[in-house]
């Protein structure tokens, strides 16, 4: 699995002009899902992402947590962070797990997270979506189970 975490201002997520989810500030997640991902990876990962001081303190130093500064998530399913461009123009997908397998992995890492006392927003497995925010800082970092 991997996660493109991103401190935010703000963030929205909507499908068909409507906005099904939103946060003020927290995090950014857009979370890809490989063949071989399993519970352990979303576990890993929800431990990680829940724990990661990315926030800064009075000395403007990142020691604070998203749970600590009582932000959110925003959490949007992304297989194309599987997408492998090295040969031809066109990106190759098939790296990213079937919808089956990531829908019930995506679930489950959201669980995981709420599961650590986070408010967390998801987009909708599978649909076209609109994602805005305000990338704080900037801080955009990559996590990914397997490195």
């Amino acid at each position: 699995m991997k996660v493109v975490v991103q401190r935010s201002k703000e963030a929205q997520v909507s499908v068909a002009g409507e906005v099904i989810g939103h946060i003020e500030q927290g995090l950014m997640l857009l979370v890809g899902i490989t063949h071989e991902d399993t519970e352990e990876d979303a576990r890993y990962l929800a431990d990680k992402i829940s724990g990661l001081r990315i926030f800064e303190d009075e000395q403007e130093k990142m020691n604070f947590s998203v749970k600590d500064i009582g932000g959110g998530i925003l959490s949007v399913s992304q297989f194309t962070l599987y997408g492998d461009c090295r040969k031809g123009r066109r990106p190759n997908f098939m790296a990213a797990a079937r919808p089956e397998q990531a829908e019930a992995l995506y679930e489950k890492f959201n669980e995981l997270l709420r599961g650590h006392g986070l408010h967390v927003e998801t987009g909708a497995f599978g649909e076209m979506m609109d994602v805005s925010f305000t990338n704080w800082g900037p801080v955009t970092l990559i996590v990914d189970s397997k490195a």
